[in-house]
């Protein structure tokens, strides 16, 4: 079947790109050796920073979903709580175990955990869900397994928030050549062979809505400035290159909260359980806007 084959592809592209145990070790020990004040670092934390309020309480039980390199179950597990990282493939989580990068990984497919329901408090997707065939029952797979919440970080389709792209898209809805040619990445497909699934904040409301979950909330970045040498360039404030992608990031986010332009990514999380008081003033506190679903009036 179709997906399979999407999900095989992605399989086989690590193994492909780093195919010895030698190259993945090689790999952990550069992202030591540069540690943290680089771009790349810097570009990587502007995601990270969005977990922060939920990770304010200690001795949480994480579950990171598509995370290759057990980075995303490293800074998990840096801030004192404890993390589950899996991916399709092992192969390189397994490198990680060993160089002490995490300290548990599992082989799994989104679209079907082996995870009991409700058995971690957050389960963290980040920069995956875009690559899976069928991200809506990756989704529901996460939401069983979460107790408090699920948390998806992806590229925001911008028709959502671009009226007139929409009113374009729709005067134009019989034309579809020209509609495509003025919005090139409407269906765009990456060389493993999957689509790349944009989110949007309207459809998590009504996923929440539907499910009759309490709350979502969202928080927009702009943290897609990366570029290959990124981890060599230092985030020194007299070194040029990271003044100008600072710039250009700063002007960027200025237009998204004008409302001119969509964010490049959307963090999203999907509340199974209302947080209490303290972690709702840490979420915005750092920039997230909360949106509470009303409770279904015909189910009791």
């Amino acid at each position: 079947m179709h997906h399979n084959e999407s999900y095989n592809r992605h399989n086989e592209w690590y193994n492909t790109h780093f195919p010895s145990e030698r190259s993945k070790t090689d790999l952990y020990g550069k992202a030591r050796a540069r540690g943290k004040n680089n771009v790349a670092y810097w570009l990587q934390k502007l995601f990270f920073n969005c977990l922060d309020p939920l990770l304010d309480k200690k001795e949480q039980r994480w579950l990171t979903i598509g995370d290759a390199y057990g980075f995303d179950a490293q800074y998990i597990l840096n801030s004192g709580n404890h993390a589950l990282a899996t991916d399709l493939n092992t192969d390189f989580l397994t490198v990680a175990q060993k160089e002490g990068i995490i300290n548990a990984c599992a082989a799994e497919n989104a679209e079907k955990l082996s995870q009991q329901d409700n058995s971690f408090d957050f389960v963290l997707c980040k920069e995956s869900y875009h690559h899976f065939p069928r991200p809506y029952a990756a989704m529901y797979e996460m939401i069983r397994v979460a107790r408090s919440g699920v948390i998806v970080m992806e590229p925001q389709d911008p028709v959502i928030k671009m009226p007139l792209l929409l009113m374009l898209s729709n005067l134009f809805a019989r034309n579809g050549q020209f509609i495509n040619k003025l919005w090139k990445n409407r269906f765009s497909f990456e060389p493993v062979g999957n689509f790349v699934y944009k989110v949007s904040e309207r459809e998590f409301e009504k996923l929440a809505a539907g499910l009759g979950l309490p709350m979502v909330g969202f928080k927009k970045i702009n943290p897609n400035y990366w570029f290959k040498g990124a981890e060599s360039i230092p985030t020194d404030q007299h070194n040029r290159q990271f003044l100008f992608i600072k710039t250009k990031k700063f002007l960027f986010d200025i237009l998204v909260k004008l409302r001119a332009m969509p964010s490049q990514v959307l963090t999203a999380v999907i509340f199974k359980q209302l947080p209490d008081e303290h972690t709702i003033n840490l979420l915005k506190k750092s920039g997230y806007h909360l949106v509470y679903i009303p409770q279904n009036p015909y189910l009791n």
